[in-house]
């Protein structure tokens, strides 16, 4: 074990801890971030989102008037939720009901500003009262009031210091209490209803003024900073539709944005954020669509990016199923694969993934779709968790075909993302990796983002990683990116450097493609993926990922697998003499072994790294990064090691070719 990780886990939980702050401008909030919505110059003509709500303007189902509940469910689909409670649903729900967030512990207490403590106020909520109408003990009524009051307590939904009101807390307090206000709405005193309505209108009003449209706005569709408080603002708007006036438009604003979320979303499946805001973004998505679905009869499901979401989270886990293919901001590289510190209570409780897998089921029941159905019944059976496990009496249906994983193909290529994924079975012995080269949202963006005047891209928690790879096998994870950073570096992947300098405009803050033209980041591109059972051949075209100035002009990585070996190799032209670096990760120690080999150890397995070059500087150094700092001041975090890293690097040449082997 390296000095490195041998430090980390003596220092615990601390080594991990997010700077202090007080909300007293300790951290200057970083003026660049426009993460939901950002003001600009007025476009000329009606607002787009205007233009949207009045071509489909808000309803809900005449039979719906007055009842109450409504929005996901009705008194007779109680019923039916009952019955499969006590049937075929019976294990899944006794699951459900032993883990529920308000019978294990106590609300967060006001302020509560502790980093996701409301939003587990919210999720304590809705599973209680979801309980309380399907068992009827009144343990679960109490247990919801309780997490209840405690939302009403909180005078502002959200941290005190950043984005106070209109940002993700607030998206999970209007959920959980407006989907609780209607499921408990015959349980609850007139006193009690005015209580929890009195704060959802006050908060709904803040968060809708907010993302209301007006000259000149535009919206970060894709990033979960927009749609997650939108999608609790369309739950509140239902379970208040006729005792607020106001309602309607908050339920036309939602579902405005939301055609929004779905148009721009990538075609391919692939959720750009990575595999950790997949997990706690998309339950956003089917919440806010299940609300229009069942409340107004306006189902928006049918979407290829939906449709395809089963095959991006099944070839995101690693052969052992609890690891992942870290691509972007993703946990914390070798200090989470290492289990240490706080952060795999949330991640991996008892050790197992917290997937939230059980989304699928509800993809699966509404596409009708047995693979989809067969993934998630895949990564149940690897022990994985959900973070609100009750909606799986709601989602799985239990008359769906389930397609067993080993029908699946093993390799995919989500061209969109220009993203490969292979393995050579579904086993956990499988040999596997995932190599990347494409644009950071996508090549539809490139057409799609010139016709959309009211979206701007926030891209900061994808990485300036084109070129690199994850490399799995032996029981190991091999070598992958530092994980999730607040300031993201290609120094952070198993990417190309030209002159010691990474992609993009990276350096100056959490997003490191801002301002940096999508064009030229379209050129990045896989150009051939050939794959199969034993073999796979990919190459990608590189340039574009590189400022004009560096002089890079072609950068081709063909990055190659057979027989347990990959092999990397990389040619570069340029306008000028720059020197070319490969990099080799590990979450242990590296050490040199023979004239231009070495070792990254692992356990059980380790890599072998055998450069070819005639003239070869070799450089073995800790990976640093930039941890994230608090909400709002993600790029302020405190200075991290993480691992080491192999850098390669030839002399500075107009033209230059190094080939990497890597085998275990």
């Amino acid at each position: 074990m390296n000095e490195h990780l041998t430090r980390r886990r003596f220092l615990g939980a601390a080594a991990l801890a997010l700077p202090a702050f007080s909300g007293s401008g300790a951290f200057a909030q970083d003026a660049r971030e426009s993460l939901g919505t950002m003001q600009g110059k007025p476009m000329s003509g009606p607002h787009p989102l205007e233009t949207l709500m009045k071509a489909h303007p808000a309803t809900m189902r005449e039979e719906l008037h007055g009842v109450h509940p409504r929005v996901y469910t009705t008194r007779a689909g109680l019923e039916e939720l009952r019955q499969r409670a006590r049937g075929s649903h019976r294990a899944q729900w006794q699951q459900a009901l032993a883990g529920l967030t308000a019978l294990r512990e106590d609300p967060a207490p006001a302020p509560a500003q502790k980093r996701r403590a409301q939003n587990n106020t919210a999720i304590g909520i809705m599973g209680a009262a979801l309980a309380w109408q399907i068992e009827g003990d009144a343990r679960y009524l109490a247990a919801a009031k309780r997490y209840m009051d405690a939302a009403v307590s909180y005078q502002v939904w959200g941290y005190t210091y950043s984005k106070p009101d209109i940002d993700l807390a607030a998206g999970h307090l209007l959920y959980g209490l407006g989907a609780a206000y209607d499921l408990l709405y015959d349980a609850l005193t007139e006193e009690e209803r005015k209580r929890y309505r009195d704060k959802l209108v006050r908060q709904a009003t803040i968060l809708a003024n907010h993302f209301m449209p007006k000259p000149g706005k535009s919206y970060s569709y894709s990033q979960n900073h927009c749609f997650i408080p939108v999608a609790g603002l369309a739950v509140a708007a239902y379970a208040l539709w006729d005792e607020v006036p106001q309602a309607a438009s908050w339920a036309a604003l939602s579902r405005a944005i939301f055609s929004r979320v779905l148009e721009v979303a990538s075609p391919d499946g692939y959720f750009y954020e990575g595999v950790e805001y997949w997990i706690f973004s998309m339950p956003w998505i089917v919440h806010a669509l299940d609300a229009f679905a069942h409340a107004a009869g306006d189902d928006m499901y049918d979407t290829p990016a939906l449709r395809r979401a089963h095959l991006y989270i099944a070839h995101s886990l690693t052969p052992n199923g609890q690891d992942v293919f870290d691509f972007g901001d993703v946990f914390e590289g070798p200090v989470t694969r290492s289990r240490m510190g706080e952060e795999p209570v949330r991640t991996h409780p008892g050790g197992k993934l917290n997937s939230n897998f059980n989304l699928l089921y509800r993809l699966a029941a509404r596409f009708g779709n047995p693979e989809a159905q067969g993934v998630a019944d895949w990564m149940a059976s690897l022990g994985h968790v959900c973070a609100e496990d009750f909606w799986t009496l709601l989602w799985r249906d239990s008359a769906l075909r389930s397609t067993p994983i080993s029908a699946v193909k093993p390799y995919h290529h989500f061209d969109d993302l220009g993203t490969v994924y292979w393995r050579s079975d579904w086993t956990d012995k499988a040999t596997a990796f995932a190599f990347r080269a494409g644009p950071p949202e996508g090549h539809h963006v490139a057409t799609i983002l010139p016709k959309l005047p009211d979206w701007h891209l926030e891209m900061g928690h994808s990485h300036p990683d084109a070129g690199s790879f994850i490399l799995y096998g032996g029981g190991t994870y091999l070598t992958g990116p530092m994980g999730y950073a607040g300031i993201p570096s290609t120094k952070l992947n198993n990417a190309p450097l030209i002159d010691d300098k990474g992609q993009a405009n990276e350096g100056g803050g959490h997003d490191a493609f801002r301002d940096y033209p999508y064009a030229r980041l379209d050129s990045i591109r896989i150009t051939e993926a050939r794959l199969g059972r034993e073999r796979a051949d990919i190459t990608a075209e590189l340039a574009g990922a590189y400022k004009p100035e560096l002089g890079v002009e072609k950068l081709q990585r063909r990055f190659s697998y057979a027989n347990k070996a990959w092999t990397v190799r990389d040619t570069l032209v340029a306008s000028k003499p720059v020197a070319l670096t490969a990099q080799v990760h590990g979450d242990r120690a590296i050490r040199k072994s023979g004239e231009h080999g070495f070792v990254v150890e692992g356990e059980p397995s380790s890599l072998k790294v055998q450069a070819q070059a005639a003239a070869l500087k070799a450089d073995i150094v800790p990976g640093v990064v930039i941890a994230a700092g608090p909400p709002g001041h993600v790029d302020q975090g405190p200075r991290e090691e993480r691992g080491m890293v192999l850098r390669l690097s030839l002399p500075a040449s107009k033209r230059a070719s190094l080939t990497t082997r890597l085998s275990f």
